[in-house]
């Protein structure tokens, strides 16, 4: 029924698995053998089709943890199984050089040994960092071995290498001669501890109580009152601005105020921007230290005065020089108090504060010439390749909030005060010469020509990687085979940091083909209580933790289970614990098929399948088109659910329960059984396969004499379904199901053996009663059988002999609330059909419902009647 290795039927390697399944012994070495013999690396030569996923690179800095964990086990899972489908499937790995993080991080170890960067100058504090990169770096990509990553390591790729380098200058040459890169003095986010400028994007706001001063301004009727959570920036402001039709400050507008605590006095100015329903209705503009006040000082042509250096020093002269910020906010509020000058004091004042994304800092606006992204026509672009369907969002909801940011996105100041990242390729000449230089072109050269200080976002460079990564400028043939991508998957978060930017820089450098088809969004892990992991909350989870412990196999199950496409992961040890279970379970059984003769040699002989055999081999062709299904539609929570209960309940829970006894029966049944057991595993276990790659390694290997399942096919729906069979079953599952159920209730020992009755005529039930009786455990009727207990279900009656086994007070307890719940229900179905305008007016399908609760009420009220009159009285 599917493809299956020709030297199938070896089981002599049966001797190499152990009793029990060790993950630690498995894992490791299967790994390097999947390397040595280069399963994960992709040919771009191959005639077949390609499948590519470009890793979200982590940082140099980073090392594994859970959220890195979830979104590897689904890439992981996509490529294996393309790969099995016969695609030429590359997952390409590497890492980002994480800017401000990475230099953060040397900057610390130098602070350790009493030294800035300052102390070693620009060339040896870069080459610390590099060898910082080579020592502590890339820590993550060991870590990822151990999770199971098959990725292509020949093609591993660092956003600092030569080629993305080349890349990086190549792509600003070409975004500065169509100028969509230029450069202007702006507000922007400035962090005063990483001294560097931040996108909008790496800044965090965070709710925090401050004090909201309201100050008047001016004096006598020409006095007019502003409010301000940052007094401290009044020593900049310029101007007053009110709204041009609010006739409160009419007779202001144009004229000149005196600025409390200076010498200057300031215009008051009238602008559409501001909100007279908002506080006072007049606004303090101050456009060197705020973005909307740069804008209106734009307008009205206004100066604009820096009053604190990059540390957040006041430089103003006067009082407040040499106060920090915070320290001069409250002076400052202080010394209006003093003259009288503060109107209103509320405090606290909640309000959004921005904080650098990296040392989480407070940022300060700040008037700086920096270098910027014009984004309009790139983000148009960005937009319109999902709008018309070149590119898909899963789940379709997540749409809306990535229009929301490509739509509304404002120029990208790309420029960082950093030492480590990629240099701005950009020279400045002593006459004002501003040039632009190409990879391929020689920087000009003489007295007084020097380069740009700055280097580049590490967003900026990030934003090339499913193109840089396979080699673009040049038109390689790994950019001929593997470009576009297939699937960015990645975290709903940073939709905003490098999805919108891939997409922008993808269209324009690759004549807009887009960079990826799909895009899966996922959710972030959190604990088992839905909590946010953090150091702070003492939650946080190292994963390696849990494989040492229970297997890769488990977290990676334990995370593709929760993994809903868009929705946030909780998980817990005891989850994991039971993933562990389940990879035992697959060992457990498989051992035991093979223990038992179970093979994949030969065709199946269909004409001589029992009901038991048609019902799993119909059951197994229609998990394999419904695990197909959930893959195509990222819904890795449903695949593995559906794969769990198949496996679990369906395979070892009845299939093999119930070939105990054909099995130990020998001949010709038996000889089919084995076939039909090693049908179901093969394809079962190569089903698990992408998500738990190394149990189902060591297993299919054994099983079927087969090179590696990573490199087997993947299973196709055959077509075979039998639904008579399924139906055959269901009744089986239902009669064992309710006698289990019954002798649990009873507290009977899981081994008691019962002597029963059954009562089968009629059904298709008679073929099967040495199954039911096995897993029932319930024993021949002797000559002294006196019926305790019946019970009617799916058609059959099961007669029990519960003499001195059965607590009779309690069961009649139970079957009396039941029997009382039926009656109830019985009575709500029976009036509501009774009620002639529920009939008349309700739809047809609600009418319908209703009468199937009637049917379901009144057979369970027979079922359970006749059950209490079955108990021994008294």
């Amino acid at each position: 029924m599917n493809q299956r290795p020709a030297n199938a039927g070896d089981h002599s390697a049966l001797e190499t698995l152990p009793t029990q399944y060790a993950p630690a012994e498995v894992e490791g070495p299967l790994y390097e053998r999947w390397i040595e013999r280069g399963y994960f690396e992709a040919d771009a030569k191959s005639e077949k089709p390609a499948y590519t996923i470009v890793i979200p690179p982590p940082n140099v800095t980073g090392s594994l943890h859970l959220g890195h964990a979830f979104q590897h086990t689904l890439m992981d899972a996509l490529t294996r199984r393309k790969r099995m489908q016969g695609y030429e499937s590359l997952w390409l790995p590497g890492m980002d050089h994480a800017g401000i993080a990475t230099q953060n991080k040397v900057e610390q170890q130098l602070a350790e040994e009493g030294k800035s960067r300052h102390d070693l100058g620009r060339e040896a504090f870069v080459e610390r960092v590099w060898q910082w990169k080579e020592e502590y770096g890339g820590k993550i990509l060991g870590q990822m071995r151990r999770l199971g990553d098959g990725v292509d390591w020949s093609r591993e790729r660092f956003t600092m290498d030569e080629g993305l380098s080349r890349a990086v200058q190549t792509i600003f040459k070409k975004l500065f001669d169509d100028g969509l890169i230029y450069r202007a003095e702006r507000i922007i986010n400035w962090c005063p501890r990483c001294l560097t400028a931040l996108s909008d994007i790496e800044v965090e706001h965070e709710d925090r109580d401050g004090e909201l001063v309201s100050i008047r301004y001016g004096e006598g009727d020409e006095s007019i009152v502003v409010a301000t959570t940052r007094a401290e920036t009044m020593l900049g402001d310029t101007a007053v601005a009110v709204h041009p039709e609010d006739e409160r400050y009419r007779h202001l507008v144009g004229k000149l105020i005196k600025l409390p605590l200076t010498d200057r006095h300031i215009p008051v100015v009238a602008d559409e921007h501001v909100d007279p329903e908002f506080g006072t209705g007049a606004v303090k503009v101050t456009p060197a230290h705020d973005p909307n006040d740069f804008e209106i000082g734009q307008r009205h042509n206004l100066p604009a005065i820096t009053v604190m250096d990059e540390r957040g020093i006041i430089t103003v002269p006067g009082p407040f020089e040499g106060l920090d910020r915070f320290e001069a906010r409250d002076a400052v509020v202080g010394a209006l108090r003093g003259q009288g000058r503060i109107v209103a004091e509320k405090r606290p004042y909640v309000h959004a504060v921005g904080h650098c994304s990296r040392c989480k800092t407070v940022v300060e606006p700040r008037l700086s010439m920096q270098w910027w992204v014009k984004v309009e026509p790139l983000a148009k672009a960005a937009g319109d390749a999902v709008r018309d369907g070149r590119v898909k969002i899963h789940p379709e909801e997540m749409s809306g909030r990535y229009f929301q940011w490509v739509d509304n996105m404002r120029d990208w100041c790309i420029s960082r005060q950093l030492w480590w990242g990629h240099r701005i390729p950009v020279w400045y000449g002593p006459d004002g010469e501003i040039v632009c230089v190409g990879p391929d072109e020689q920087p000009p050269s003489g007295e007084g020509w020097r380069q740009d200080e700055d280097v580049l976002d590490t967003w900026f460079s990030s934003g090339l990687w499913p193109f840089s990564t396979l080699g673009w400028p040049e038109r390689t043939p790994d950019l001929e085979k593997f470009y576009p991508t297939d699937v960015l998957l990645t975290g709903h978060d940073i939709i905003f940091f490098w999805v919108a930017r891939m997409m922008m820089f993808g269209l324009y450098a690759m004549d807009g083909q887009v960079p990826f088809h799909t895009i899966a969004l996922t959710g972030l892990v959190r604990d088992e209580r839905g909590k946010k992991m953090s150091k702070s909350f003492g939650n946080v989870v190292d994963p390696l933790d849990w494989m040492d412990k229970y297997g890769s196999d488990a977290v990676r199950f334990t995370l593709a289970n929760g993994a809903n496409p868009g929705k946030d992961v909780p998980i817990g040890e005891d989850w994991v614990q039971g993933s562990r279970n389940f990879t035992n379970k697959i060992w457990n059984a498989t051992r035991f098929a093979l223990m038992n003769g179970a093979t994949v040699a030969g065709e199946l002989p269909v004409d001589e399948l029992s009901a038991v055999d048609r019902w799993i081999l119909s059951r197994l062709n229609s998990v394999v088109t419904e695990v197909d299904g959930h893959y195509d539609n990222y819904e890795f929570a449903r695949l593995s659910d559906a794969l769990f209960h198949f496996a679990w309940d369906e395979v070892f829970d009845w299939y093999v329960e119930l070939s105990k006894s054909t099995l130990a029966e020998g001949g010709r049944p038996a000889e089919v059984t084995r076939r039909v057991l090693g049908e179901v595993l093969d394809v079962t276990l190569r089903l698990l396969h992408p998500v738990v790659p190394f149990v189902t390694e060591a297993l299919w290997t054994t099983l079927t004499g087969g090179e590696s399942v990573v490199v087997a096919a993947w299973p196709k729906d055959s077509g075979f379904r039998d639904a008579a069979a399924e139906q055959e079953i269901s009744l089986l599952q239902q009669v064992v199901t309710e006698v289990r159920r019954f002798r649990a209730d009873q507290g009977l020992k899981p081994g008691q053996k019962v002597a029963a009755r059954l009562e089968l005529a009629g059904t298709p039930l008679v073929a099967h009663e040495a199954a039911l009786r096995l897993l029932a455990k319930l024993q021949p009727e002797g000559d002294s059988f006196h019926a305790t207990a019946t019970l009617p279900v799916a058609g059959a009656t099961v007669a029990l002999d519960l003499s001195g086994a059965i607590d009779v007070a309690a069961e009649r307890k139970r079957l009396s609330k039941d029997l009382a719940a039926a009656e109830k229900e019985l009575a709500q179905a029976e009036a509501k059909l009774g009620n002639e305008a529920f009939v008349a007016k309700a739809a047809p399908q609600a009418v319908e419902k209703i009468r199937g609760r009637l049917a379901t009420a009144q057979a369970d009220i027979a079922r359970l009647t006749a059950q209490l009159e079955a108990l021994p009285q008294g």
